[in-house]
């Protein structure tokens, strides 16, 4: 049987994966442009990892980065325990279903 929360979607507000928004990534963008910044500055400013600052400056690293990523799971590599992955996917559900609880999500 599906959980409730399964079906409910995040909005970019409350998903806790994006770190930064587009505004900051444009500041980034154009910060970085300008030569009076680098990459590990901008990381430190925006607490972020610079490796994250790199994708954001070269989206073309950022896919080669995914396409790498999905040939290696194909051997099965970084695949979580069972045991792991339940924890990761009940915390989610309570997350989710908290914001619901509240009214900040629908």
């Amino acid at each position: 049987m599906p959980f409730k929360s399964e079906k409910i979607c995040l909005p970019k507000q409350y998903d806790r994966r994006i770190k930064l928004t587009d505004k900051q990534r444009e500041e980034i963008k154009e910060k970085y442009a300008s030569g009076l910044y680098s990459q590990r500055a901008l990381a430190a400013e925006y607490k972020v990892s610079r490796r994250l600052i790199t994708f954001i400056i070269d989206p073309e690293k950022y896919s080669k980065c995914r396409e790498q990523l999905k040939d290696r799971r194909k051997d099965g590599r970084y695949k979580p325990d069972k045991n792991s992955w339940n924890k990761t996917i009940r915390e989610h559900r309570r997350y989710k279903q908290g914001l619901f609880e509240t009214g900040k999500i629908k």
